[in-house]
């Protein structure tokens, strides 16, 4: 992107850490834009943030951390969102807290678009994962951009199968834009740089710490029109981005799941508090009146798919791989299913059969 004085005030302001993103907010509104704000005296910043904050302002001197970013967005598919820019996404602009400015690695037009998040445990289940994945490539392919946070689980599967539709999707980080973590997500962040959008409201370098989470949960659930949980705990995060989304007047969508799951209980607590149960990508289009299209169903092997690969012998998963063309979590989360349906049995060996 093309950077300037102006920029560098964006960024030098940005990396004072005692000022947060409220006094950032009530300085701009005082003083216009972040130039003029670095112009003021201590005085007239003491005016409008308390007397600790303004003194950090005056006396900084972050030339080195300022020209790190600059070179950082320098490259291609890097740059700055700031809340002077007509690129900011308007949907921020409708919660209490919209971050001053956003580092963005990739699509900076694909945040602003118009977005479904897709949120749930990082230690899901093989259906779950599949149940993501697929749930995502068709509203990708419905035109919608789905957003996630970028976790290892169902965050990492429905940024995986946006890819493959034409809304693509939009990580949003707990880090710095420069930071990929987990690290089991290296080659997924190559491809939604090149392909979709990493997004933070965290200068870059920012390291993984634990309170960043929960607060860029809010932005995955501003930014879209509604939030789906596909699997989480009572406690966790996903359900935090939901009572968000709720706050936020965003719809929130859940799948249920087996009573015996733990990674189920959040969503059947989440049904009971009002959440729409889905059991298709059609139900949440309908619900958002978008147009059906035609994808990947999402409740997995209803019409026994892969029982057309497994034949009347014993069978394990990597035949059935081969075979189908599936990945091993997709195969694997449709015998659950066949399991559960009675249609499929278990075997020694690690083999799977017909029952019937």
């Amino acid at each position: 992107m093309r950077v300037d004085a102006g920029t560098a005030a964006w960024i030098r302001l940005g990396l004072i850490p005692q000022l947060p993103p409220a006094s950032f907010r009530a300085l701009l509104k005082a003083f216009g834009l972040p130039q003029a704000i670095l112009e003021a005296s201590r005085t007239q910043l003491a005016r409008v943030v308390p007397e600790p904050v303004a003194l950090a302002i005056v006396s900084d001197a972050r030339s080195a951390g300022v020209e790190r970013a600059l070179a950082w967005l320098d490259a291609p598919g890097h740059a700055l969102i700031t809340l002077a820019d007509r690129e900011y996404p308007r949907a921020l602009l409708e919660i209490n807290d919209p971050p001053p400015m956003l580092y963005v690695r990739g699509d900076a037009a694909l945040p602003a678009r118009q977005c479904l998040a897709i949120v749930g445990s990082r230690n899901a289940t093989p259906q779950g994962r599949a149940n993501a994945e697929n749930f995502a490539r068709t509203l990708s392919q419905a035109g919608l951009t789905v957003v996630s946070g970028f976790a290892a689980g169902i965050d990492a599967a429905a940024h995986r199968g946006a890819l493959a539709g034409e809304g693509s999707t939009v990580a949003v980080l707990g880090t710095g834009a420069d930071i990929v973590y987990p690290r089991s997500n290296e080659a997924l962040g190559l491809e939604i740089a090149a392909r979709g959008a990493m997004v933070s409201e965290f200068a870059l370098g920012t390291p993984p710490i634990a309170s960043n989470f929960p607060r860029r949960n809010r932005l995955i659930s501003a930014l879209a029109r509604g939030c789906l949980v596909v699997e989480a705990a009572v406690q966790s995060g996903s359900l935090i981005t939901a009572r968000l989304a709720a706050e936020q007047g965003r719809d929130v969508f859940a799948i249920p799941g087996s009573i015996h799951s733990p990674v189920s209980r959040g969503c059947h607590a989440l049904i009971r508090q009002g959440a729409k149960l889905v059991e298709s990508a059609q139900d949440i289009l309908e619900e958002l009146h978008l147009p059906s299209v035609r994808g990947t169903p999402e409740i997995l092997d209803s019409d026994g798919v892969l029982l057309q690969y497994m034949g009347y012998e014993p069978c394990d998963v990597d035949s059935l791989v081969s075979r189908s063309g599936l990945t091993a979590d997709t195969v694997s989360a449709m015998l659950l299913q066949l399991e559960l349906e009675g249609r499929v049995g278990s075997l020694p060996g690690g083999l799977y059969q017909r029952t019937g």
